[in-house]
C-alpha cells in the first residue's frame, strides 16, 4: 500500500477514534496549490454550520481545507489527491450535479470528482451519507467550478 495511502487510512482511523473526544478534532489538512487552494478556500465560506443534525466543531491543525461536524462524526478535507483506487472506468454516480466516488474498501468515505479540488468526506455511520452529500452539493456547486 502506497505511503499516501496509508496516511489518508490513519488519518480516517484517528478521525473515528477522536470522534468521542472533547476539544478540537485532529484531522490532517491537505495542502493544496493554485487554483485548487483557491477553489477550497471559496468552499469553506459556504459550508453549513449543521449538517445531518450535526454542528460544525473546530479542527486542529485549523485549515481553511477541513471543516468538522459533530465531534469528527462527519469530516471534510478540501484539495485531496484524486483517489488512488478510482480507475477510468468507474461509474461514479452524481447527488444533484455532484459527482461522488465511493471506495468500496472504505464505505465510510466519499470524494468528489470532476471539479477544480477534490473533496473527500468521511461520514460516521450513524449518519445518512446521502443526507451529509445533498446538504454538500449546493456550496460544492457554488465554489468549485467543473472541469471538463
Amino acid at each position: 500500500m502506497p505511503l499516501r495511502s496509508i496516511r489518508l487510512a490513519g488519518c480516517a482511523c484517528a478521525l473515528l477514534i477522536l470522534a468521542g473526544c472533547g476539544g478540537a478534532v485532529r484531522v490532517e489538512p491537505p495542502v493544496p496549490e493554485g487554483p485548487a487552494a483557491a477553489a477550497c478556500q471559496a468552499l469553506a465560506e459556504r459550508l453549513p454550520r449543521r449538517l445531518d443534525g450535526a454542528d460544525r466543531v473546530e479542527s486542529t491543525p485549523a485549515s481553511p481545507y477541513v471543516a468538522v461536524w459533530g465531534q469528527g462524526r462527519i469530516a471534510l478535507r478540501c484539495g485531496v489527491p484524486r483517489p488512488v483506487t478510482m480507475s477510468p472506468t468507474d461509474q461514479v454516480p452524481e447527488i444533484n450535479e455532484v459527482a461522488w466516488y465511493a471506495d468500496p474498501a472504505r464505505p465510510t468515505l466519499f470524494t468528489s470528482v470532476g471539479r477544480a479540488a477534490y473533496v473527500e468526506v468521511t461520514v460516521a455511520r450513524e449518519h445518512t451519507p446521502q443526507n451529509v452529500l445533498v446538504d454538500l452539493a449546493a456550496p460544492i456547486k457554488a465554489a468549485l467550478p467543473q472541469t471538463g
